[in-house]
């Protein structure tokens, strides 16, 4: 084995790439290809965490009407930690929605898509917070038990992106305490997520199954530059 070619970003995931580097193995991944997808994820659990969709559709196949109050989005500050291709895409649509967008980026960046604010300002400040970081070594629980304790109350939480980058545990207790008011998952520590999890018990939780980036669009670019990536290796 020389050579493995990662269908995605996230190959750190599923296999150590540095021992794999040490035994002349070359892991190969592929970026952007569902940049726009994944965004268009992000914002779709936004507002369903906003206007509580999924609580509502399970209370009425239930038998149960019970109209939720929700929040509304337009003139709300959207708080995006990570601005690459994905963050840049959920910053530009989060401004088409009238919301005020900060970022926070572990780099400079001088063409950021917003303005940049450290992090203890972005989690004190937003109204929903969305996750957008790679996960690696540096970023593992990064969203920690201080930075949730940090979040302006009442936030809504968004996660496309990987769920080691939060404390699960910490996350399961602001939104018990409904510190955080609802948080859309894409992403979890263990997936499948098992149906005993709290996560999973929680109403104030809207959960799907790391489907973000699952469009056609995103899948036949990401087998076209698979394919490219395997005819420079033969």
């Amino acid at each position: 084995l020389k050579h493995i070619v990662f269908l995605g970003t996230g190959a750190a995931s599923y296999m150590n790439i540095a021992e794999l580097k040490e035994r002349g193995v070359t892991v190969h991944t592929i970026k952007g290809y569902g940049d726009t997808a994944v965004a268009e994820h992000t914002i779709a659990l936004m507002f369903a965490a906003a206007r509580e969709v999924a609580r509502m559709d399970r209370d009425i196949r239930a038998g149960t009407w019970t109209p939720q109050e929700g929040m509304q989005l337009f003139g709300k500050t959207l708080g995006i930690i990570g601005l690459g291709g994905i963050g840049g895409e959920v910053a530009r649509m989060g401004k088409g929605l009238g919301m005020e967008v900060i970022g926070w980026n572990r780099t400079p960046r001088a063409d950021a898509p917003c303005p940049l604010v450290d992090i203890d300002t972005l989690l004190a400040r937003a109204d929903v917070v969305s996750l957008n970081l790679v996960l690696n070594d540096e970023t593992r629980g990064f969203l920690s038990k201080e930075g949730i304790a940090r979040m302006k109350p009442g936030a809504l939480f968004v996660n496309t992106a990987r769920g080691a980058l939060v404390d699960e545990t910490a996350l399961i207790d602001a939104l018990r305490s409904e510190h955080i008011r609802h948080a859309g998952l894409d992403v979890f520590h263990n997936e499948p997520l098992a149906a005993d999890h709290p996560l999973a018990q929680l109403p104030n939780v809207t959960l799907t199954a790391h489907a973000g980036f699952r469009t056609l669009e995103a899948s036949m670019t990401l087998l076209r530059r698979a394919v490219d990536i395997v005819k420079t290796l033969v």
